[in-house]
Order: C-alpha cells, then structure tokens, then sequence
C-alpha cells in the first residue's frame, strides 16, 4: 500500500474512533428513571453509580469508590419551547443532614492519584535522582470523556454525562442543581433536588 492510502485509512480510524467510543455508553432517557424531578417542561435525573459491577461497563477496570470518588450519572430532557444555558450549572451532593459537597472537575479528577513528592531529607544530594514517574490510575479518556459539559440545551433535545463527588454515598441524600438559565430571556429556573434513593 502507497504512502497515500496508509494516511487515508489513517484518517478514516481517527474519524471513526469517536463515533465509537460514544456508542460505548448510553443513558435510557431521564423520563424513565426512578431519581428525577420534573418542572416547567424540564426533567432531570440523576443515577449514581456507587456498585463497582455498574461502574465496570463506563470506565472499566478503575474502581473510582477506591480513591472517594461517587459518579453520578445525569440526564436532562428539555421537553419546552426554549432554549436553555446551562454554562452556570452548580451541582452540589447533599447529605441527608444537609452537608454540601461540590462537584470536582472531570479534567481535576486525574490528579486526585498523582504521586506525591517525596519530603527532601537532611544530608542527601542536591542532585536530582531519577526515579520512574508513575502514571496515575485516573488518567483514562473515560472520565473525561463520559463526563457532563454541555453549555446550552436546545429545545426538545437532551443531555447527559457524569459528574463526580469526592463522596462516599449515603441512603436520603440528593444531587441539588441550579443555574439553568432561559437563553434568551436570561432568567434562572428553579432550582433542582432530585433524590438519590
């Protein structure tokens, strides 16, 4: 095969990688999940995924409860006539004694597993020792990948993605969201608790 047709068949693999990593993972719609909230023609649902054989499929062999961290998989439908801005989305894990935990950035989320420098001792070297960097278990496409960045929300249509909480999960707690505004008149909905029994 010529030089040519390796960079086009190249090109073609790149082009159809991410068609199919979005194939890998997708929600049922947010209507039909039992952990929603439905007002003014929005529905939101949130699902977390605190068993390790449910996180499996979505991120693979990373366990992310073993580093505190509780994904939580939300799906929004906007069944209304408008367009709605979600670039000042807040989603906050609220205990059932009402402890707020904030969500931590998917692109933050590698380095909650960096390695840590070791404290520089008394009487050793100024010369830095080369030592073999190890690559965080969190540094996958996946967390990324799957996480929810959508900034606008048209109408009729739906978004979904993971958020994720350094959190363990506890029974009665809820996922409050806000910041969801109408796109051309700039008001802010109200605001969103959708239970996570």
């Amino acid at each position: 095969m010529n030089t040519r047709g390796l960079v086009k068949l190249l090109l073609m693999s790149i082009a159809v990688l991410p068609a199919f990593a979005a194939e890998k993972f997708r929600p049922q719609p947010a209507a039909s999940y039992a952990t929603k909230q439905t007002s003014d023609g929005l529905t939101i649902a949130a699902v977390v995924y605190s068993d390790p054989e449910k996180l499996k499929p979505v991120f693979g062999k990373v366990n992310l409860h073993e580093f505190g961290l509780l994904p939580v998989l939300v799906v929004m439908q906007n069944d209304t006539a408008k367009a709605l801005k979600l670039d000042t989305l807040e989603l906050h894990y609220v205990t059932i004694d009402r402890f707020k935990v904030e969500e931590t950035p998917a692109s933050e989320v590698q380095y909650l597993d960096a390695p840590t420098k070791a404290p520089k001792l008394p009487g050793t070297s100024p010369l830095p020792i080369p030592t073999r960097k190890r690559k965080s278990k969190l540094a996958i496409p996946e967390i990324t990948g799957y996480a929810f960045n959508a900034k606008m929300l048209p109408a009729g249509e739906s978004a979904h993605g993971f958020v994720y909480f350094r959190v363990l999960h506890k029974p009665g707690s809820k996922v409050y969201i806000r910041g969801i505004t109408d796109a051309a008149s700039g008001r802010e909905l109200l605001f969103f608790e959708v239970p996570l029994n």
